[in-house]
């Protein structure tokens, strides 16, 4: 007994070197690693009943009380026996493969074993194919409880049915003396030698699955930090500038030598090896890129030939090219190329296909994005155009009279009101205008309103210097000046105040309205800005139009705020950035696919 135990250990040693071996094999760890398939499972039982033969054949020849030499058997004395590794390998598979896997690893190790003879060989075919079947049924059991196949699970199950095989070779073995002198010798070395192999074995597989999860691990947080650096230039669209960023960004943070991206038409962006022949603004020049223009599939190519660059000094030798979708509409594709077609392997193949499901779902985002923006501008025009279209008859009256008796006077008032009118109308084309034109537009509506109530406030302009040339939205700052004026000095004796103050702060523009007229009432504070609110001389428009621009144009980086008290007027703050870049994009045409 004792003089076995180290050939067993050294047969254990063989089969967990192979089994080391086969680890460092994409194809097996792959197969070791899915859910099987039943072509999988077909590969299963081939490799795990080929462990079975190699255990055979490597197995230790007992001749009664007798030891062989270690050698490769091909054939057995009918009165030997064969000590050997052959339960473990079947164990493993039908724990791994489930009973499928098990059975046919079973009859292939089982029936080969029963061909080499000895008095031993149907009790142990017998016994190898019971183990391949009771080993299956754990292992799908387990797994459908959802736990895991440990290294102490297989252990238990190997040393098991290695004790199973002892007493079937007591059972079915003649004559009985022999198998029982066998078993005598054989039994300790065998379950202990197997139970250490199929737990090397496992811990083997363990570490298969655990590198596989690593791996799959860093693919999620490579892929996640690619589309959060990427998503700033996704939401502009598919242009030249944006796709040659996007471009950078996955050749920086990916094993590809080249990055491209193009429309449909055109490269927009070519970064990398190859990039003095694939040139942005011209034709997809490879065969690869327009039949995935045309199938809207994955196209991969592995060699030159496949890639069928129209440049026949092309680096390029391997490359996946993913159409780029928005609600099943081909944009365009992405592609990473390879100068080894071995870089190109299903790692980088699935981390490809992620990025290209991520970047065709921020593509849709950005254009539902840009149709929220064109509702939203929609929206504010309708807005606009609800300001007060009374001023206009108001003014007309004024001017009317005055030419009676001023015409001078009258003459520039027209002058005037062609001025305001014309700020309205450039309001109504443009998001964002100087502030300069601004106070035109301010200062041509007080010269009306102050002719029409003449001495009823005073209007002070606090500017600082040098903000002329800040953009800013049009049609923000009059309407609170009328607000001002028919809403905090109604009917009132003592002349009103009004303090319009413009300076910058901490990278911001403030724009600050101060009145001391009436003042507004806690509850309609509550309202204004957030809805249209209904009073007697108006419904509150010019104040919801001036939040909802702020809110759509700066994307919640401006603010509006309102403070006021009764009978001790009213304070109005708008906090613009000053540096809008990022935040605005005047260009709302969309997706430049062309």
């Amino acid at each position: 007994m004792f003089n076995l135990a180290p050939l067993m250990l050294e047969k254990v040693g063989i089969i967990v070197i192979v089994a080391f071996l086969l680890s460092q094999m994409r194809s097996f760890r792959q197969v070791i690693q899915n859910k099987h398939s039943p072509n999988e499972k077909v590969m299963l039982i081939l490799l795990f009943g080929t462990f079975g033969i190699i255990s055979n054949y490597t197995g230790i020849e007992v001749y009664h009380h007798t030891i062989g030499r270690p050698e490769w058997l091909s054939g057995m004395d009918q009165e030997s026996a064969l000590a050997n590794t052959r339960v473990m390998g079947i164990v493993i598979g039908g724990l791994l493969g489930g009973p499928a896997v098990g059975i046919g690893a079973g009859l292939i190790a089982g029936i080969h074993r029963y061909t080499l003879g000895g008095f031993t060989a149907l009790s142990c075919a017998l016994s190898t194919i019971l183990a391949g079947i009771v080993a299956g049924y754990f292992g799908e059991k387990r797994k459908q409880k959802g736990k895991q196949i440990s290294p102490g699970f297989a252990v238990i199950i190997g040393m098991a049915l290695e004790t199973v095989q002892m007493l079937i070779i007591l059972v079915a073995a003649k004559p009985f003396n022999d198998a029982w002198e066998l078993v005598q010798l054989i039994s300790l070395p065998m379950i202990f030698g197997n139970g250490l192999g199929t737990s090397l074995f496992m811990l083997i597989i363990q570490i298969i699955k655990r590198d596989e999860e690593r791996a799959r691990a860093n693919q999620t947080n490579q892929a996640f930090l690619i589309a959060d650096q990427t998503l700033p230039f996704f939401r502009q669209g598919l242009n030249i500038h944006s796709c040659k960023e996007i471009s950078e960004i996955m050749l920086r943070l990916t094993d590809a030598d080249a990055v491209a991206i193009t429309s449909d038409q055109q490269v927009l962006a070519h970064v990398g090896v190859a990039s003095d022949h694939h040139i942005p603004m011209s034709k997809p020049e490879t065969g690869l890129t327009i039949k995935a223009l045309l199938d809207g599939k994955i196209a991969i190519a592995r060699s030159k030939e496949e890639i069928s660059c129209i440049h026949s000094q092309c680096p390029l030798e391997a490359a996946i090219v993913l159409p780029l979708k928005v609600k099943n509409k081909i944009l365009g594709t992405l592609k990473m190329y390879y100068s080894e077609p071995d870089k190109l392997d299903k790692v980088q193949q699935e981390l490809a296909e992620g990025l290209a499901n991520l970047f065709s779902t921020q593509l849709e985002l950005a254009e539902a994005e840009r149709q929220t923006k064109l509702l939203k501008d929609a929206e504010i025009k309708a807005l606009q155009a609800q300001i007060h279209p009374h001023f206009l008859f108001n003014s007309m009256n004024t001017i009317s009279a005055l030419c009676r008796t001023d015409a001078d006077k009258a003459r520039k008032l027209l002058l005037e009101l062609s001025s305001f009118f014309r700020g309205n109308l450039q309001g109504a084309r443009q998001m964002l205008i100087p502030l300069e034109k601004e106070l035109t537009n301010v200062r041509a509506y007080l010269s009306l309103e102050q002719t029409r109530f003449p001495n009823k406030y005073n209007i002070d302009f606090q500017i600082e210097p040098e903000l002329e040339k800040v953009l800013i939205p049009p049609f923000i700052l009059q309407p609170l000046v009328e607000n001002a004026i028919h809403y905090g000095f109604p009917r009132s004796k003592s002349q009103g105040q009004i303090t319009i103050t413009i300076f910058s702060e901490n990278n911001h523009l403030q724009i600050i309205v101060a009145d001391n007229g009436k003042g507004i009432s806690d509850d309609q504070i509550e309202l204004l800005g957030k809805q249209v609110v209904h009073s007697k001389k108006g419904n509150g428009t010019a104040i919801f139009n001036i939040s909802e621009r702020l809110k759509g144009i700066y994307n919640g980086q401006a603010s509006f705020t309102l403070k006021s008290k009764v009978d001790h007027g009213a304070i109005i703050t708008i906090t613009i950035p000053l540096d809008s870049k990022g935040v605005f994009d005047q260009d709302v045409e969309g997706l430049y696919i062309g």
